[in-house]
Order: C-alpha cells, then structure tokens, then sequence
C-alpha cells in the first residue's frame, strides 16, 4: 500500500463557473483549496502538494513536468455558466485530456466538468458525460475522492459527497494553497462558500443537483477567512450559495441573526480586508419574507465593502417560460425585489444607510454598497418571438421607476444531464441564435449605457483599479470584486498595479477612466481630453500654459477639482 507521506500530488486548476461558484481569475474557487486540504488531511506533507493554473502552463511548458512526475495528479475545473473572461481562460476539454495523458502517475479529475462537457466552453449547446482519459472521475465531491484515493493507497474510492465536519478540516488545511497562485497577494479574491444546493428545481440549473442546502455554520466560514487572511489573503467574496439571505436557516426562510454572525465574524477577523462581497440572492426570499429580508440586506451592507452585488435569477421574464422550467419568481416580483434591495442598500459610502437609491448630482462619488444584478437565460422550453420582448420590457420598467442594478447577465442555456433541460438540449438556443444576438444588442444600448451613466456618474471615483492590460492604445482595469467595471484608461500605463481613476465616459458594460487626482501639470493630451467638457483645443491650452498652482487657474465649463490636481511643477523650488 502506498504511503500517503511518499506521495508528490499536483493539482491543475482548469477553472469553474457554476450558477453558484466561480474560480476564474482573479478569483480562487473552493475546489483546489479544499482538495489541498483533504490531501494534508490524509496525510500527504503540504510541501509535497503543486498548484499550477491551466494559463500557468499555457505560459510555460516546463510546468508540465509537475504534471508528468507526480504520483498522484488531481484535475479540477468545468463551466456550466459560461461567460466571457478577462483574468484567465478556463481549460478547454482537448486541454485536459492533454494534462491526463501528459501525467505518468495516477489521475483523477473532478469539479463541474462531472456533469458534462461539449465541444467548447459556451452556450446554446448539448454536452455529455467524459472521463478525459482519466484514471477516475469523482462523480461525488472532489475532495472526498482525493481523500479516500490516498487513503486506500490510489487504489481507488467510493463515489460520495463530503460532510460539513469534513469541510472544517479540509477548508483550513488548504489555505496555504494560495501562496502558489500566480496572483496572489495583491490580485487574488477567495470565492467563500457558505452553502451549496437549492431548494428549488429550475429546469437548465445544475445547482440542485447538490441537493438540498446545507449550510456552514458562521465560526467554520469565519476561521476560513482567518486563516487565509494570515496567508496575505484581503479579498473575499461569499459567492457559493444559492442565496445569501437564506443562509443559517431553512433553506429558503431568511435567518438575520445568522447573516450578522457571519458578517461580524469576518469583520473581526480580518479587519484590514478590502473587498468583502456576494454573489446570490433570490428574489423570490426578498418578496416572501420582506421585512426579514430587508434586515438582512441592511446587516450585509452595513459590513461589505462598495460596488456590491446580489446577482437575481429571474432568468425569464415571460410567463410562459416560468411555468415551463419551473422558475419560481415572476416579472412583477422581481421588480419589488429590485425595488427592495435598491432602497435597503442603494446608498452610497458617506450616506445615510437605507436611503437608496442613491444617483443624481447630490449621490456621493462611490459605487453604491449593494445593487441587484439580473440573469437572463434562452434557449428554454417554451421560448418565443415574445419571450424578448418580455425581457426588455421588465427592463425599462426597471429603469423608468428609477431603480439601478449593477448588471444584466444575458447567455444561453448550456444543456447538462441530471437537469430538465437535457431533453430539450440546445435546439431552441441554435433556432433562436439570430433574434438572441439582435436582442442582447438592443439591451446594451437600451438599458446597459444608460443605467451604467446612472450607476458612475462622470467623476465617480473607482480604488484600486488593477491595470491588467493594453489593447489599442489604452490600458484597462477592474477592481477586484462581484462582476467588477471594466475600466479604460487612455494611454499604456505600467501594468501589474493598481490606481485610483475617475470615470470621465461610458460604454455599454464598461467605462472611460483618469488616474485620480489626475496632475494638470503632468497630464497627456489625451488623458485632458478625456475629461468631459475638455475638447482637443481645451486639452491643448492647458498644456501650453502649464504649469498652474492649482485647476482652478483653469478656465473650463467643468469643475476640473473632480478630477485634477495641480502638482509640483519639475524643477520648482
């Protein structure tokens, strides 16, 4: 029998996005930490764990050896949600297969990529089951089969699900798994799990497929946070549960005095963090139990951190398509959920709590604390020429009453078995591909661009972007947190950084930024054209008469001090 203590294990993480769990750059999921952690648990040495990303190896072939020598290789990943992907491109299926004939040692691979895969990671399309080559696929859980296989000495294991007991071993000695991501410390954010499973059986959704939910208790989640703070961890996100506002409860009822355990705990415990949000919440919790939920809204928002987002799966706002796929919450109770979380956490930093929404000229210039995000899926059973129609008139209501929400997630289904909607695969989502494309256009222009200029205002301040890349003359940036802006920054800045920017123009799901306080007497022309009310001639004087004591010297229909400062002009005494 092999000895846990000889073993050298490598794990690849090939990334997830779930409908409750995501692990894309700059994000870690739970999968490699928690398979870390059960390796030590069995009795693997840490030393003798290896971490690499699936873009790590892209990047450098000499990382493939970690794959081909080691005794025991652990393949994490799989995409049931996709979308699109700045920070890393989760593993294509020919990928895998790859790693799995590169590796000489034992192979397991586990994560969604159970549930199926398809010819790519993207919507409107069939998967099916695929072992990839691999030694053993865990259809259970991961990280109770990494655990079982050394102890039976990679002879093999029983398909299970782990128990919460296990997840407080398991989740603490994983931890150090985030000294080996490329990322870390400064641009990397813990997706935290309080739950998993769902109490309701949407028909495309891969999440009750875990069952029931099964809940953490608030000292198990918080030690997690403590001891990946004290690995240089300071962004977390509470991103795999079904809902955040039913969490400690019974399963769908929302439980207060649970949320504040948990929210206070890691306040204490890691009080130098600096991005704490979620991801999920359920309308249909918000409109059943009101006044519970808008405690809980109100205890999250007093103790996140600004730019937040509670990601609302109305999924269709056809009546038609609800009935047919078992969706469980209507248009018009979305709109009061909508309507609820902009009012209890719409309010922005230096404002009072509970006075959402919060936009105009008298709004503060932060991200508001927690806005509603809407997920829009096609390609369902019951889909029509109207079911787009429906979709954007719930929008425009949205907008025309005033409301904000952070985003508009619109995709089509990916078809998985175990779900409804492997009968029905992706033939609606090919056969409506055309009208989906004309739509998901006409929700940008309509409804993104203007609820965006709504949102970040022009001089609305974003900290800590992180510069990530150049493209067409410009860099671009995100904060780290819930769907983060994507920021353009005129000019190609030092990357690997972060600055502070205000937003000066809007996109469709993006915006036009400049370093902020951006120095008059330093300035690009572009970058002082860029402001709003600075035309090319503007941006050009300012130039030429530099330097200035301070922008108010300058004369300019806008008030520069929202976005300048007068710096010290070189070679000044």
């Amino acid at each position: 029998m092999t000895d846990p203590a000889t073993l050298d294990v490598t794990i690849v993480d090939g990334y997830v996005d779930e409908p409750a769990h995501f692990g894309v750059p700059p994000y870690i999921s739970t999968y490699p930490r928690y398979t870390a952690g059960a390796l030590v648990d069995a009795g693997v040495p840490r030393e003798q764990i290896t971490y690499h990303t699936i873009d790590e190896l892209r990047d450098d072939r000499s990382k493939w050896a970690d794959v081909a020598n080691a005794d025991l290789f652990c393949y994490v990943g799989g995409i049931t949600v996709p979308g699109k992907y700045v920070g890393g491109t989760p593993a294509e299926p020919d990928e895998v297969r790859e790693l799995a004939w590169t590796a000489k040692g034992t192979t397991l691979m586990g994560g969604p990529v159970k549930f199926g895969v398809g010819d790519e990671n993207e919507g409107g399309i069939e998967t099916e089951r695929d072992d990839l080559d691999y030694d053993f696929v865990a259809k259970g859980d991961i990280e109770a089969a990494a655990y079982d296989l050394v102890q039976s000495g990679l002879e093999g294991f029983g398909n299970r699900m782990r128990s919460n007991e296990e997840i407080d071993r398991w989740a603490a000695d994983g931890t150090f798994i985030v000294e080996q991501h490329p990322n870390h410390p400064e641009y990397l954010i813990c997706e935290m799990e309080t739950s998993r499973g769902c109490p309701y059986r949407c028909s495309f959704c891969t999440e009750p497929l875990y069952g029931d939910p099964d809940f953490r208790p608030p000292p198990s989640v918080v030690t997690e946070v403590d001891l990946l703070a004290d690995y240089g961890v300071k962004h977390f996100r509470l991103g795999r549960q079904a809902d955040i506002l039913a969490y400690g409860g019974d399963g769908e009822k929302p439980n207060p005095d649970a949320l504040r355990q948990l929210y206070a705990g890691i306040r204490e415990v890691a009080p130098d963090l600096e991005t704490l949000h979620l991801d999920n919440m359920n309308p249909i919790t918000v409109v059943k139990w009101p006044e519970l939920a808008r405690e809980g809204i109100r205890i999250i928002a007093e103790h996140n951190t600004a730019g937040d987002t509670a990601a609302f799966g109305l999924e269709s706002a056809d009546p038609n398509v609800m009935s047919d796929n078992n969706l469980n919450v209507t248009a018009d109770q979305c709109l009061e959920a909508v309507r609820i979380v902009n009012e209890e956490g719409g309010w922005r930093p230096g404002e009072e709590p509970g006075s959402g929404p919060s936009w105009g000229a008298d709004a503060s210039n932060r991200l508001p604390k927690l806005l509603p995000g809407i997920n829009l899926v096609h390609g369902l059973k019951g889909e029509r020429e109207e079911t787009f129609a429906h979709n954007k008139r719930f929008l425009h209501r949205v907008y025309e009453e005033g409301y904000m929400l952070r985003r508009v997630n619109i995709r089509q289904v990916m078809a998985f078995a175990g779900t409804d909607m492997s009968e029905t695969g992706a033939e609606i989502a090919r056969d409506h591909k055309k009208q989906f494309k004309q739509y998901k256009r006409e929700v940008r222009e309509e409804i993104d661009n203007p609820m965006l200029q709504r949102l970040v205002s022009p001089g609305t301040r974003l900290p800590d972007v992180h510069l990530e890349y150049h493209q067409d003359g410009k860099t671009f940036g995100r904060q780290l947190g819930t769907y983060p802006l994507l920021v353009g920054i005129p000019g190609e800045l030092e990357l690997d950084r972060k600055i502070d920017i205000a937003v000066v123009d809007h996109g469709y799901r993006s915006v036009t930024g400049v370093p902020y306080p951006l120095d008059v007497n330093a300035a690009s022309m572009d970058e002082l054209t860029a402001i709003p009310g600075i035309g090319k001639q503007r941006a050009g004087d300012i130039v030429v008469n530099r330097p200035y004591e301070t922008p108010a010297e300058i004369e300019a229909e806008v008030d520069l001090t929202e976005f300048t400062r007068a710096g010290r002009p070189e070679g000044a005494d």
